[in-house]
């Protein structure tokens, strides 16, 4: 423990720097030796993500899934490195990625069946278009999310599920379902600012606000510190 925390040290200290070929390979290190770490993941792909080191880092998570094939976290976090690179590939490129992610979180959601791998892999199919016929499994996972935060304390980021559980009716032409699963939000979480705005709006403009939201061309926020850093 004391060897891995100097080597947290080392690594906050080259991030700092801009040292980023040294941030990483320390990072690396730790998330071999610590391969379910959520924090650690998380914070070494931001750090990917700064560097543009997109390939490294999948490259990286390909060989520790190998070698701890059971580390529900390490294929989550896996699958969100496909999602990280997904802004700076192309159109068909990113097509690819989205789909291997998806593969990866399954894998996440096969091995632990937890709130944040149903979630993740939810929330991930309602970015496909809705040619693709993936809106239905996503719905299922959000609720499976939902059911399981139900059971759990209340935690910050359980407003998410409403969101996107809400957004997955939508998409599905079930405006009412949409509709009651954010009030229900409002309920828990009144000062939220994303559910005030999908309950304000209606027609075209909650279409226009949606799509805006799950448009797959933009970065998705995959930075998980929300989720480890609260008890």
């Amino acid at each position: 423990m004391k060897k891995l925390a100097l080597l947290l040290a080392a690594w906050a200290l080259a991030w700092a720097a801009e040292d980023y070929p040294a941030a990483l390979a320390r990072l690396e290190t730790a998330l071999t030796s610590d391969p379910d770490s959520l924090r650690h993941a998380s914070e070494y792909r931001q750090l990917v993500i700064q560097a543009k080191e997109y390939d490294r880092c999948l490259k990286f998570f390909e060989k520790l899934v190998a070698e701890h094939p059971q580390s529900a976290n390490a294929y989550l976090n896996y699958g969100f490195a496909y999602v990280d690179k997904i802004p700076v590939a192309g159109s068909i490129t990113q097509v690819i990625l989205a789909n291997t992610a998806l593969t990866q979180f399954t894998r996440a959601v096969e091995i632990q069946p937890s709130w944040i791998a149903y979630y993740t892999r939810g929330n991930a199919y309602l970015y496909w278009p809705k040619i693709f016929n993936r809106t239905k499994l996503g719905v299922t996972d959000l609720e499976a999310a939902m059911k399981i935060q139900k059971e759990q304390p209340k935690r910050t980021y359980h407003v998410r599920t409403f969101i996107a559980l809400g957004e997955g009716y939508w998409k599905l032409d079930e405006l009412a379902k949409a509709k009651a699963v954010w009030n229900e939000g409002l309920k828990e979480f009144p000062d939220n600012s994303m559910l005030k705005v999908l309950r304000s709006k209606e027609g075209d403009e909650l279409k226009t606000l949606i799509e805006d939201h799950l448009d797959p061309n933009k970065r998705v926020d995959t930075d998980l510190k929300e989720i480890w850093s609260e008890p």
